[in-house]
């Protein structure tokens, strides 16, 4: 990479930290060569001569630069880059902490009925983070390989803050990965299809659910009402429960069940399978050896 492109990169990067354009040249420019004067700190920078005195005065307030005043004229020097970082770091940070409490402070709670519709892998788990970094007690999940891989840290963030992490693979993996956190229960507990299910309910309080393509085309919803949300919770427990009971009678259970209760199992039609539902569902959770 040429050095111009380098001092380009560099002065780009300084703007997208507030930096305006001619801070970011003049700041660059004496990183090249300093000490300088006003005038030859113009010429090297391209920065025009009536606009490098201001220029200066700004960098020397913002901390970038220092003054050095001799019997020639002030000459000016940069401040080393990682200081310079290290006070914008505590700066912004200063800033975002005074912003995140006075936000909470005006901030009306979102409306339990409110339903967003969200589009996109990357806001999925945009939106995914978000309520892992705010569960206070109880976690449910309902997830696959792929995504317990891309929340891991978050996941295991919350539960090492105390939080009761439940997790349901959806995939029904034989062993547990190293993403997932809990009690981890693996039962493939979902219809046959390539999308793949997040099921994400905190604190029996909100619920994110998205399908998820091959192709990572994903739609996701992600509420507070309450009805919602306790079917979401219901699914994942439910569903452990009746796996765990299924996968531990096994062959016992069609001697346990009356005729009525066979009658009552045949009228219900599996989603996107085909047989008796209790044929489709020991065959989901027989795919593989999957409870822990």
């Amino acid at each position: 990479m040429s050095a111009d492109k380098n001092l380009n990169l560099a002065s780009e990067q300084l703007q997208q930290l507030g930096f305006s354009q001619y801070e970011a040249q003049a700041y660059v420019a004496l990183l090249k060569e300093s000490p300088a004067s006003g005038y030859g700190l113009a010429k090297t920078s391209g920065i025009p001569r009536p606009n490098i005195y201001p220029v200066l005065q700004k960098l020397e307030e913002r901390g970038a630069i220092l003054r050095i005043d001799s019997p020639e004229g002030a000459r000016y020097v940069p401040l080393a880059p990682q200081e310079l970082l290290a006070h914008l770091r505590q700066q912004y940070q200063g800033a975002i902490d005074s912003a995140s409490s006075i936000l909470k402070e005006v901030t009306t709670p979102a409306s339990m009925d409110v339903i967003l519709n969200l589009r996109g892998y990357s806001v999925l788990l945009e939106h995914t983070r978000a309520m892992l970094d705010s569960v206070k007690t109880r976690l449910l999940l309902g997830i696959w390989p792929e995504e317990a891989e891309a929340l891991a840290e978050p996941i295991r963030q919350a539960s090492e803050r105390g939080v009761e992490v439940t997790t349901l693979c959806l995939r029904g993996c034989p062993k547990p990965c190293q993403s997932c956190r809990g009690k981890i229960f693996r039962y493939s507990i979902a219809p046959t299809s390539p999308q793949r299910w997040l099921i994400l309910a905190q604190d029996e309080e909100e619920l994110l659910a998205g399908e998820i393509s091959p192709q990572q085309d994903t739609l996701a919803v992600r509420t507070r009402q309450k009805m919602l949300v306790n079917l979401a919770a219901g699914y994942i427990q439910n569903s452990i429960a009746l796996a765990s009971i299924l996968s531990g009678l096994d062959d016992q259970l069609d001697a346990l069940l009356t005729p009525e209760m066979q009658a009552a199992l045949d009228t219900l039609h599996p989603l996107q399978a085909q047989g008796r539902w209790l044929d489709v569902m020991r065959q989901m959770i027989h795919n593989e050896e999957n409870f822990q």
